[in-house]
């Protein structure tokens, strides 16, 4: 074993120092927002891990488009905050699109001209 290396548990990874740094600043935030009152610490803090924990939540939540591309059903998934954009409903069912797919990859051509890029994560066929 390294010298030099050094145990750690999940509660101390950066990762989780980090989220516990974001949580108390919210918790910061919600005590100068609702007007300094004194005696609501555990208040505030339930309410910023609440909060933080949500953003989090959303962040990772992955979505998926579905597409049939020469008899081959293709589902591409990708994350929200990455789509430039991209709303589910913007294809009608059955409506042609232009699609590339290159390796695990799927890109997708919008309506608007934009690319919706996917991880293919099923291929049906």
């Amino acid at each position: 074993m390294n010298r030099n290396s050094q145990a750690s548990s999940p509660d101390s990874s950066p990762a989780r120092a980090d989220l516990h740094e974001r949580i108390r600043r919210r918790a910061e935030e919600i005590y100068f927002r609702t007007g300094r009152i004194p005696g609501r610490d555990a208040e505030n803090w339930r309410q910023a891990e609440e909060e933080i924990q949500r953003e989090v939540e959303a962040a990772n939540r992955r979505t998926a488009i579905v597409v049939r591309l020469n008899g081959v059903q293709y589902v591409g998934e990708y994350r929200a905050d990455a789509a430039d954009g991209y709303a589910p409903g913007e294809f009608g069912v059955g409506a042609p699109v232009d699609v590339r797919v290159i390796g695990d990859r799927m890109f997708v051509k919008r309506p608007n001209g934009k690319v919706l890029e996917t991880r293919i994560v099923q291929k049906l066929g």
